[in-house]
């Protein structure tokens, strides 16, 4: 394929790791962005990305290189570089430290269960907040359950999946294509759709309603209602690897009253349905201008919302 009809990387905050698997003192390894970095936790539980290679004489700094207070130690010589900005607060055999001995330091923050990074382009700072999701702290709603997938496709094919009714049923075998309607809010970054259909369920049927939000690109929520007394809900993070990789990690919960029944049909019901996706997500190409028809409303407004999060035009 062609990479130069592929987009690039869109800016946003990105899922790198959930929070739970990161001990402290810990070091790993992680490619995001078409970028080398190193993740840790410092002592007092802080989690700090920081790009890979050492100034010094290039060291990769997840290989072999261990956390030190706040700060994490080159493998080949000991320098330290601070965790929160990134510049080399020791070398032990050296009294003099040279300005320019820093690497890259992202902007890190720790919620919902993952560990965020903000990726911009340009290198611009965050200008919004990851949400906190209430479901998640409630103690109405059950524990979440996680899921986590890497597919080898951009992230923006992935995500187009929400504003194509159509797919659903071609390829998840829904009865028809459901009624979808969309809205955009805060100066259009954030949007708002939400689908109708009529369901059977274990419990009789239901006229449900099934509302996505996403923040960015890479960050949406769906919460299935209708069901009397019945929440579900899933927080989803998609994070780009490069142009080509894409890896997705899901946060599902559902009200303790019917997480044991509701909760986990809907659980299964979510992870399986992608299984359907995968054959046409590992095949398909890019289109960056591809030929819609009149029923591609959607996706033509879709196509339109995710220009902002790209630096450089993607058509």
């Amino acid at each position: 394929m062609d990479k130069d009809v592929v987009p690039g990387i869109p800016n946003g905050w990105y899922a790198v790791a959930w929070g739970s698997d990161l001990a402290p003192g810990e070091v790993r390894r992680i490619y995001y962005f078409e970028e080398e970095m190193v993740l840790f936790r410092t002592r007092t539980g802080r989690a700090r990305v920081l790009s890979a290679f050492c100034p010094h004489l290039g060291a990769h700094l997840a290989e072999g290189g261990r956390v030190v207070g706040e700060s994490i130690r080159c493998p080949f010589h000991a320098w330290q570089y601070d965790g929160a900005n990134g510049k080399c607060v020791e070398i032990p055999y050296c009294e003099r430290i040279p300005t320019n001995a820093r690497v890259r330091a992202w902007e890190v923050v720790e919620r919902n269960g993952m560990i965020f990074v903000w990726h911009h382009a340009e290198q611009k700072p965050s200008d919004w907040e990851v949400p906190e999701i209430a479901q998640f702290s409630d103690p109405e709603w059950s524990e979440a359950r996680t899921f986590e997938i890497e597919v080898p496709i951009h992230m923006q094919d992935m995500a187009e999946n929400n504003l194509d009714p159509v797919h659903f049923e071609v390829v998840h075998t829904s009865p028809k294509v459901p009624e979808t309607e969309i809205e955009f809010a805060e100066d259009g970054r954030f949007m708002h759709a939400v689908s109708y259909s009529e369901e059977e369920t274990p419990f009789g049927t239901f006229k449900m309603s099934l509302l996505r939000d996403s923040w960015c690109l890479g960050m949406s929520s769906v919460e299935s209602s209708g069901i009397p007394g019945v929440g579900l809900y899933m927080f989803s993070s998609t994070s780009p690897i490069d142009r080509h990789n894409t890896v997705s990690r899901w946060a599902m919960t559902a009200t303790r009253n019917r997480v044991d029944t509701a909760g986990e049909d809907w659980f299964k019901g979510i992870t399986s349905g992608v299984d359907d996706d995968l054959r046409i997500w590992g095949n398909k190409i890019h289109r960056p201008n591809p030929v819609f028809c009149e029923a591609d409303k959607l996706l033509v407004e879709f196509r339109r919302w995710v220009q902002q999060f790209y630096s450089e035009p993607v058509n």
